[in-house]
């Protein structure tokens, strides 16, 4: 045995040894709720980099925040942003995987794809899947274990290759989307604080990440292929598991299900670009000079929920699996009670989210991170390391991407200029070091929703597991995100078009000595 898989073997089995994730988090609002008070007894506090307001711990257990968790509790479980998109696609999808939409559809697709090209295949599309912010989290990974299964490979290795390429390779695409907009906005804020005159380039990261993107779908399929289904060993499906042929031939109930379900398919899409670009563009928005279509990708949960409900309704119907009404709302019935474990985890997750944001020492702890990699005094390299390796273990506290650069962009972002690095590089090597931990830290708000769905599979799939899985990719994708843009930094290599380019020259009047003065 490796010393990597001896290590990935006692992580896991750490992890499994602990309570059930629901008592876990249970636990980790008492942990909180401690350190808040031991915080703000000790005067905890710092002054925010962007809005210059003094932040200071909060004490959970003070007669306002207790009132305020028992008054809310009902908002905050209901308010927590996975839950209502996963209940609502997962009714959809639920319907369309009991009625065999998904069984006859994969079987055909399992075909038509090389077995070599399977991983890669379901890589890219969860890298792809980031343009419709969350909902690859919940319609792609699933499916990804459900391709695997079908083609006689471990499902849960479907799934976490797939849980990869959607997570943490959110900076990487093809095309610019929402996320570009989001960070470069607190970008310019925090470059404007060293020079006013500095404006956006959306596409300032474009280059790198297109070129990211093949990359990363590499490296996630040989860590899936060579490291994580392997070590993952010969899946037995559970007892009560109906274990899909990929050698069986389409009846001709399931051919004739898939043509109506392919024709349901297309009725939504062109509805869908008839709310886009027809009379009234209900799905566009004029005023937005970024993207006019954020209307459209604010609705794409909606939107892909209607197509899994027109295709299961349309291929049970032609296929006979759905004789009337009560069996199309028997089958969602059926598929909310297999989400229950994810909801009650829900419950207690949106609670300690919530009151860890509450304490404040989420952002307490990444202002500090940040004011030290100011005074640390690295050169222009070296600091950028740090950075990313800084972002990524802040990543494991605050999952928000916008949040986190929101509080040390301005710092770090002018601190850069004055050596020489430019804005757009800055938030690039942010974006590097924010992608890669995703996966393996349990306050990602999906994480708990990827092990409900391996547990259909390995109903002894702990937490653990899970962790240990994504650990390899996790590391793979920060050691190849760091090595690139190394490699970048040592050529000089422009990050995108229209002027966006690694290094930066201060305008004259500028003053480095003096701090930009």
């Amino acid at each position: 045995m490796s010393i990597g898989n001896s290590i990935l073997n006692a992580v896991e089995r750490a992890g499994n040894r602990l309570p059930d994730p629901v008592t876990i988090f249970l636990i980790l609002i008492g942990v909180v709720m401690i350190a808040s008070v031991i915080a703000t007894f000790a005067g905890l506090n710092a002054v925010h980099p962007l809005t210059g307001e003094t932040v200071t711990a909060q004490n959970l257990l003070s007669g306002e925040n207790i009132r305020r968790l028992l008054i809310e509790m009902p908002d905050t479980f209901t308010s927590f942003h996975p839950l209502g998109m996963v209940l609502v696609v997962m009714i959809g999808a639920g319907i369309a995987e009991r009625a065999g939409l998904f069984g006859a559809g994969l079987r055909q697709l399992v075909k038509g794809i090389p077995g070599i090209l399977l991983t890669p295949t379901l890589v890219f599309a969860g890298i792809m899947s980031n343009l419709a912010v969350d909902a690859g989290y919940v319609v792609l990974i699933p499916l990804g274990g459900i391709v695997f299964a079908a083609a006689g490979r471990h499902p849960v290795a479907g799934m976490t290759a797939t849980f990869a390429g959607v997570s943490a390779g959110f900076s990487a695409n093809l095309v610019v989307g929402a996320l570009e907009a989001l960070l470069f906005g607190i970008t310019q804020s925090s470059a404007q604080f060293l020079v006013p005159d500095w404006e956006m380039n959306i596409l300032g990261n474009w280059y790198f990440t297109l070129v990211l993107t093949p990359v990363l779908m590499v490296v996630v399929t040989v860590v899936n292929d060579l490291i994580v289904e392997p070590r993952l060993g010969t899946w037995t499906p559970p007892a009560d598991f109906r274990q899909p042929d990929e050698n069986a031939e389409l009846t001709p109930a399931e051919r004739k299900g898939l043509g109506a379900a392919g024709m349901a398919l297309l009725a939504v899409v062109a509805v869908t670009l008839f709310l886009i670009f027809g009379p009234g563009q209900a799905l566009q928005d004029p005023t937005n000079e970024l993207n006019t279509f954020t209307p459209f990708l604010n609705a794409i949960v909606a939107l892909i929920f209607l197509a899994f409900l027109a295709m299961g309704l349309a291929y049970g119907a032609a296929a006979g699996t759905i004789k009337s009404d009560r069996d199309a709302v028997g089958l969602a019935a059926k598929s909310m009670g297999d989400m229950g474990l994810y909801i009650v985890l829900a419950f207690a997750m949106a609670h300690f989210i919530a009151l860890f944001n509450w304490s404040n020492l989420g952002i307490l702890t990444a202002i500090g991170g940040g004011d030290l990699l100011g005074r640390l005094d690295l050169p222009a390299p070296l600091l950028l390391l740090v950075m990313i390796l800084l972002v990524a273990f802040l990543n494991l506290f605050i999952g928000s991407a916008s949040a986190k650069w929101a509080l040390i962009g301005p710092v770090l972002v002018p601190m850069l200029m004055l050596q020489g690095i430019s804005p757009e590089a800055s938030t690039l090597a942010y974006r590097m070091g924010d992608q890669a931990t995703n996966i393996i830290t349990p306050l990602m708000p999906y994480l708990p929703l990827v092990l409900v769905f391996a547990q259909r599979y390995v109903p002894e799939f702990g937490l653990g597991s899970l962790i240990a899985t994504m650990l390899p990719y996790s590391i793979a994708i920060l050691a190849t995100s760091t090595a690139m843009l190394g490699i970048w930094f040592a050529l000089g290599l422009p990050l995108g078009p229209a002027g966006a380019e690694f290094f930066y020259e201060l305008p004259a009047g500028i003053d480095p000595a003096n701090g930009g003065g």
